[in-house]
């Protein structure tokens, strides 16, 4: 480089190994192995940077911006890997600071390089700095036909990086109960979906207003614009769309008391989650369903769909959810369980009486028959059957675990 006449890039060059020596020397003090060879030993990335840098400082010299900012932007997509990602966002910022000075294409190359630096940060964690960036990358691809490699619009791919990033900061919002704060990010990405004539993407920016708006006990403005979800999911024939709208609204209509409604939606995500074999909708819906008919007295049903949900678990050897789900499942046949016993109790006959002593003497976990005056041997096959059926889930989750 310095017998051609190259300082630049030499310095460049070494720049970017003072660079890696402070990142190993930071990863020392924090105890991390640092398992990374130095640059300088990497002949092949070396020799990459040699010619690139040279062809951009060539470039530069005869004032050929966007050939300068090209063989930049290939040595940050050479450098795109976890092991050298420091070094790629080293030639994105380079990117952006060529990109600003080209006016000849009417700032596409700005746009690219803005949402490389939103990507950056975005990867950090530095969601405000990332949304800066998208937002200036969608200002700048407005009205335009631009594409990139793969022929996808670059507004559309500034709005998804846009609404991604706005949806993460309304996520953060609402666990810190920031509601009204989450609310406006979340209009402005769902005007800004709009915008991008894609209905899928409306679609995703309606539902998370819509939680947003559910988590804000905003239930009557919730309900609205998650029906709008529905309304483009079932225009879209978007099953999975449909289901999840199902689900929003039922916590909705969950939390105004509205149970029966409910339950509507509800069965209708089960039945979406088998014909689309979804397996962890099916649990969390029949959970769902279990709940509400425990809380309403209905403990038939509510074991047939925790059962469900627990059977489900067992299929997808899911050891935590299967606890979860049987412990839900165990309850609700205690309720039923103590349905039956105050019958008996109260029915205040010798026969119920005798029953519940026999009961009592097997120690068993079992179901007590509800009609009282049912013949003893009948009644006695009933509770071999049902404890036949809660001892199953024991049996299957302790047979999980063994092979676990």
């Amino acid at each position: 480089m310095l017998r051609e006449g190259y300082h630049k890039s030499f310095r460049e060059v070494f720049a970017l190994m003072e660079q890696w020596d402070a990142l190993r020397e930071a990863a020392r003090l924090r105890s991390v192995f640092w398992l990374q060879k130095p640059l300088e030993e990497q002949l092949d990335k070396l020799d990459f940077l040699y010619h690139c840098l040279t062809r951009a400082e060539e470039a530069e010299r005869k004032g050929h911006l966007g050939d300068m900012y090209n063989n930049l932007h290939i040595l940050a997509c050479f450098f795109d890997n976890p092991e050298d990602k420091w070094v790629r966002n080293h030639f994105y910022e380079r990117c952006f600071e060529v990109a600003k000075l080209i006016k000849f294409d009417g700032g596409k190359k700005e746009a690219e390089a803005e949402a490389h630096l939103g990507l950056l940060y975005e990867e950090e964690g530095q969601l405000l700095e990332a949304a800066g960036h998208y937002e200036a990358f969608y200002q700048l691809t407005q009205g335009r036909i631009w594409k990139d490699e793969t022929g996808r619009f670059l507004n559309l791919l500034a709005c998804e990086s846009l609404l991604r990033t706005y949806r993460l900061l309304s996520d953060k919002m609402l666990e810190n109960k920031e509601y009204k704060q989450a609310i406006k990010i979340l209009i402005k990405a769902s005007e800004i979906a709009k915008e991008g004539n894609d209905k899928k993407m409306e679609g995703e920016a309606s539902y998370y207003l819509g939680l947003a708006h559910l988590a804000a006990e905003e239930y009557e403005t919730a309900l609205a614009v998650l029906n709008t979800y529905r309304e483009i999911s079932e225009d879209l024939e978007d099953d999975l769309g449909l289901g999840r709208a199902y689900k929003a609204i039922a916590k909705v209509l969950q939390s105004q008391g509205e149970m029966i409604e409910a339950i509507k939606y509800l069965k209708k995500v089960v039945e979406i989650a088998r014909n689309n074999f979804q397996s962890l909708d099916i649990v969390r819906a029949s959970t769902m369903l279990g709940d509400i008919y425990n809380e309403k007295g209905q403990y038939n049903k509510a074991s047939e769909y925790f059962q469900q949900a627990f059977d489900t678990t067992v299929e997808l050897m899911n050891a935590s959810l299967m606890e979860e789900t049987q412990v839900h499942y165990g309850i609700a046949k205690a309720h039923q369980m103590m349905l039956a016993m105050n019958s008996y109790i109260e029915s205040q006959n010798l026969s119920s009486l005798d029953y519940l002593l026999s009961w009592k003497e097997c120690r068993r976990d079992t179901d007590l028959d509800l009609a009282v005056g049912v013949s003893r041997t009948s009644t006695e096959e009933n509770v071999s059957q049902n404890s036949e059926q809660l001892e199953k889930p024991s049996r299957l989750l302790d047979n999980h675990k063994d092979e676990t």
